[in-house]
């Protein structure tokens, strides 16, 4: 097996807005975390009918968003994974860039509450829990770079880990990461 990119970067308007639905989230948040689900397991998770959740797959397909897996031994259904290790959108100064980027945070930030809600009072990590939000004031240059080494950082505790091959002593921990510029660029003030 070829080895996996480490990026898919999606840039096509169209392809941007494919990303915009719900169910399609669930698919990407599962599948670029490491699993490897067939429509149906992807369907029940969702809510939607195996023939309702093939229809997303494929479409995310054709954007090269997803890509279909071996075969399973017995052969009766093709699973679905992620051709890459993380997926970024490139385009989010477009218009369907940011209404899909606003939906997929709209979609992340309720997960995150959920497990929050979801934890238990005694859960003996919850002294891991973080949120943090800052403002800071940065040059272009130095947002580049602030992104750029908040995504290395991820990508380091990332590596070699997935839903089926981790530390015995691990816990799935969340996270979600948003840079966005505030206010009006220097040149219109």
């Amino acid at each position: 097996m070829a080895a996996k990119k480490k990026h898919v970067v999606i840039t096509d308007p169209r392809a941007i807005r494919a990303l915009a639905h719900p169910a399609r989230q669930l698919v990407i948040d599962e599948l670029y975390n490491g699993r490897v689900l067939t429509a149906t397991e992807l369907a029940e998770q969702a809510g939607l009918t195996p023939s309702a959740m093939s229809y997303h797959l494929r479409a995310l397909e054709r954007w090269g968003i997803l890509e279909r897996a071996e075969a399973t031994t017995d052969g009766r259904e093709r699973p679905w994974r992620a051709p890459a290790s993380s997926m970024m959108i490139s385009s989010q100064s477009s218009n369907a860039g940011r209404l899909a980027t606003q939906a997929i945070m709209r979609t992340s930030m309720e997960r995150v509450l959920d497990q929050f809600q979801e934890m238990a009072p005694d859960d003996p990590w919850d002294d891991v829990s973080l949120l943090s939000r800052s403002r800071l004031w940065l040059t272009h240059a130095e947002a580049e770079r602030f992104g750029q080494e908040l995504k290395e950082l991820v990508d380091r505790y990332k590596v070699g880990r997935s839903p089926v091959s981790h530390p015995a002593d691990t816990r799935q921990v969340s996270t979600l990461l948003a840079v966005v510029p505030t206010g009006k660029p220097p040149e219109d003030r």
